[in-house]
């Protein structure tokens, strides 16, 4: 074992500490653990970086399949963005009658 006053250089290692064991051959990198086999729990950023930099194919086709109520719902959205606008709808919008009365039954 070194001497406190004695100055022993260790390559590798953060300090340059250096441990022996009992056969007396010394150990280098004594503070690191170099185990691939240890479970690894993935953290929120971690899944967040691996999601975020995928690599995506941009010319991949995309096909949606939707239920036969989500595509008459869907052609009702196509039916009202696809509309005809004319001046006189628009008038007729902005100007028609509003009451703010019950109406009696």
């Amino acid at each position: 074992m070194a001497d406190l006053r004695e100055e022993s250089k260790v390559s590798g290692v953060f300090g340059g500490v250096q441990f022996e064991n009992s056969e007396q051959t010394p150990i280098e990198n004594a503070g690191t653990i170099r185990n691939n086999n240890l479970p690894v729990k993935s953290g929120f950023w971690s899944s967040f970086k691996a999601f975020w930099l995928q690599d995506i194919n941009w010319k991949k086709e995309i096909k949606v399949e939707l239920t036969p109520n989500q595509q008459k719902v869907e052609d009702q959205i196509n039916e009202f963005l696809h509309q005809e606008i004319t001046w006189k709808k628009v008038h007729d919008f902005l100007f028609q009658e509003v009451t703010f009365k019950k109406k009696d039954i």
